[in-house]
């Protein structure tokens, strides 16, 4: 997205995923902002960023398909990626202003970034841009209650702000699965 030459392709694939959405009844797609690019400036990146979200935003809007843009983390998995923390992606979802543009909230990679989830998330909800919420805990990247993220606090904060979503899990087990799954349950209890 980052990438002018790359806004053909895009749109091209967003047309494409929006059918296949359909046919598994998914109402939201992942969308990334791309790593950084030599000699571009990351205000550059997050322009360009913006200018393919408003091309692709009608065709979502359409095909009432959700984009969700996940900002990254630079420190630790995705070092060189060009979107990382709310704040800025708030900025390009306002700017791109399509109802169906949203953050994919990846909590692990806030955590990361800028900490204060709770806080965070509280600024994400008064924004209206976060369409989903996904975790891992910190460090490993392995299921809740295995690192440093209290999940049954920020969770009943997302509950408490209006959240009635999905939660998606991208993280590793630790151990084995009914042990992991167990992990999880518990995330959620608040």
């Amino acid at each position: 997205l980052n990438d002018p030459t790359n806004h053909a392709d895009f749109v091209k694939a967003i047309k494409e995923g929006c059918q296949v959405a359909h046919q598994l009844e998914c109402k939201m797609m992942t969308v990334v902002g791309g790593d950084d690019i030599e000699g571009v400036s990351q205000k550059e990146m997050h322009a360009q960023i913006i200018k393919g979200l408003k091309l692709a935003a009608p065709i979502a809007e359409d095909n009432d398909v959700t984009l969700i843009l996940e900002p990254m983390n630079i420190r630790v998995d995705h070092k060189g990626h060009c979107l990382y923390g709310s704040a800025p992606a708030i900025r390009i979802c306002d700017e791109v202003d399509s109802s169906h543009v949203k953050i994919n909230w990846d909590l692990y990679h806030m955590h990361i970034t800028e900490g204060d989830l709770c806080g965070h998330l509280r600024e994400g909800f008064a924004a209206g841009r976060i369409g989903y919420l996904q975790l891992a805990d910190h460090p490993g990247r392995n299921e809740p209650g295995t690192g440093e993220i209290h999940y049954n606090r920020v969770l009943k904060e997302a509950h408490d702000l209006g959240y009635d979503y999905f939660v998606g899990l991208e993280c590793r087990q630790l151990e084995d699965e009914l042990t992991a799954a167990r992990r999880v349950a518990a995330a959620d209890v608040w």
